[in-house]
C-alpha cells in the first residue's frame, strides 16, 4: 500500500516600495513596510493561524498517525518575526509534536543556483537556513527543497555534497517519460540520495482546481479524493502531495470548504488498511530507489512548461538577473550588514516572476500574484532600486 506525503511550502515575499529615478541617492529603504505588514497579518488570520491550529488538532487526535512536512523560507520567517510572531510560535508548536518535519532551502528563496558563479552564494544561503531550522525548531534537516522546486542533476549533486540525503522535485512528464511519480528515485551521480517527485495532477486538484465550478469533479469531497489515492494501490510506493501552504484560506478561501476537506481527508485515507502518512524523510527511509533519474536540464513546479521560463523567459528578466548577480563580488568584498540585508531582499525569485510577459492561464497566475500593474512596471521599479543599490555599494568601496 502506498504512503501519503504532504509537503507545504510557506513563503511570502517582501514587496518593494514604488521607487522612481528621482529617489536614487536619496532613499535607500526598499521594503514597502506598510503593505508587507498588512499582507502578512491578513494571511496570518486567513491561513497560517487557523490551518496550523487545525493541523495540530489533526495530529493530536490521531496520536501521531498524521504526519506532514514543511519548508519555511527565511523571507517568511523574517516577516513572522516582524509582523506576526504568534504565527512562528504556532509552527514551533507543530514542531514539538514530533510529527512535523522541516526541510531546508535557500534562505532568500533565490535563484542563486542558476547563476554561473552562484554556487558559493547558494551554499551560503542554504547553510544560513539550516542554522535557522536548528535554532527555531530544534531540527537538523536531512531533506532539501530548492526554490520553486527548481531541480537538475547539478543541483542534486551540490546538495548531496552539503550532506543532504533527500531532495524534492516536480514529477514532470518530460523527465519521467514512462516512469511513475509514485516511486522513490536516485538522482544521477548521487549514490545514497533519494529523490521524491511531486504528483502534480493530484496536488493541483487541491491547490488549483478545488474551487473551480467548471471542473467536472467540483465540488470535491474528501471521500472522492481518497478514492483516487486508493486507485494507485499496487502502482507505486508513495504519493507526494506538494503545494503552497497558502492554498488553505488564502488561494482557496475558507468559504470554499477547503478547511473542512482537509480536516476530513486523513480519516478517509486511513480507513483503507495499509495506507499511512509519512514525512518526506520517513518515506525516503522506508522505500528503496527503483532507479536513477537523469535530469540534465532545469525543471521546476511553475507554469505549464515546468521549466525556468517563469523567471528567465524574456529580456527584462534576463537583464535584471544578470544585473543583480553582477553586484555579487562587490557585495561580498564589502560585507556590510545593511548592504547584505538589502542584497538578500533583492534576490527573491518573486521579483523576476512579476516581470513575466506570459499570457493565457500562466499569465493569469502571474498577474494574480503580482502587486504591479504590468511586468514592465515591475522591471522598471526593480531596476531603479538595483541602480541605487549598486551606487551605494560602489560608494562604500570608494569607487
Amino acid at each position: 500500500m502506498p504512503s501519503v506525503c504532504f509537503y507545504f511550502e510557506v513563503h511570502q515575499p517582501y514587496r518593494l516600495r514604488p521607487y522612481s529615478f528621482f529617489d536614487m541617492g536619496e532613499k535607500h529603504d526598499y521594503q514597502y513596510d506598510a503593505l508587507n505588514g498588512d499582507i502578512m497579518r491578513k494571511i496570518a488570520q486567513k491561513c497560517y493561524l487557523p490551518m496550523n491550529a487545525q493541523l495540530l488538532d489533526m495530529i493530536e487526535r490521531r496520536e501521531g498517525a498524521f504526519r506532514i512536512s514543511f519548508s519555511l523560507t527565511g523571507t517568511v520567517i523574517d516577516q513572522f518575526e516582524q509582523y506576526a510572531p504568534e504565527v512562528l510560535e504556532s509552527f514551533q508548536g507543530l514542531a514539538r509534536t514530533g510529527c512535523v518535519e522541516f526541510l531546508d532551502e535557500t534562505d532568500n528563496h533565490s535563484l542563486a543556483c542558476l547563476h554561473r558563479d552562484g554556487e558559493d552564494e547558494f551554499r551560503r544561503q542554504v547553510e544560513r537556513h539550516r542554522d535557522r531550522m536548528r535554532d527555531l525548531f530544534g531540527q537538523y534537516p536531512r531533506a532539501f527543497r530548492n526554490t520553486e522546486l527548481i531541480y537538475s542533476n547539478s543541483v542534486a549533486q551540490t546538495v548531496r555534497s552539503m550532506g543532504y540525503d533527500v531532495i524534492l522535485a516536480e514529477g514532470a512528464d518530460k523527465i519521467l517519460d514512462w516512469r511513475s511519480p509514485y516511486y522513490v528515485y536516485q538522482p544521477q551521480g548521487c549514490p545514497g540520495m533519494k529523490l521524491l517527485l511531486k504528483s502534480y495532477s493530484l496536488s493541483d486538484d487541491i491547490a488549483f482546481r478545488f474551487c473551480n465550478r467548471d471542473w467536472p469533479a467540483y465540488p470535491l469531497y474528501a471521500e472522492t479524493y481518497a478514492s483516487w489515492l486508493r486507485d494507485i494501490r499496487g502502482r507505486g510506493d508513495v504519493i507526494n502531495l506538494f503545494m503552497d501552504y497558502e492554498t488553505f484560506g488564502e488561494h482557496q478561501w475558507a468559504e470554499t470548504g477547503i478547511f473542512d476537506f482537509m480536516r476530513a481527508l486523513p480519516d478517509e485515507i486511513l480507513r483503507e488498511p495499509g495506507f499511512d502518512f509519512l514525512t518526506v524523510s520517513e518515506a525516503a527511509d522506508r522505500y528503496g530507489a527503483v532507479g536513477e533519474l537523469d535530469v540534465p536540464e532545469f525543471i521546476s513546479w511553475a507554469d505549464n512548461e515546468r521549466d525556468l521560463s517563469a523567471w528567465t523567459d524574456n529580456n527584462m528578466q534576463k537583464d535584471a538577473f544578470l544585473a543583480l548577480y553582477d553586484c555579487l563580488p562587490e557585495v561580498r568584498r564589502l560585507n556590510d550588514p545593511g548592504i547584505n540585508a538589502d542584497w538578500e531582499l533583492l534576490q527573491s525569485s518573486d521579483h523576476f516572476y512579476y516581470m513575466s510577459t506570459k499570457y493565457a492561464s500562466d499569465g493569469d497566475v502571474h498577474k494574480y500574484f503580482s502587486p504591479y500593474k504590468s511586468p514592465y512596471e515591475a522591471y522598471t521599479n526593480y531596476m531603479n532600486i538595483l541602480a541605487d543599490f549598486r551606487i551605494r555599494v560602489r560608494s562604500m568601496l570608494g569607487r
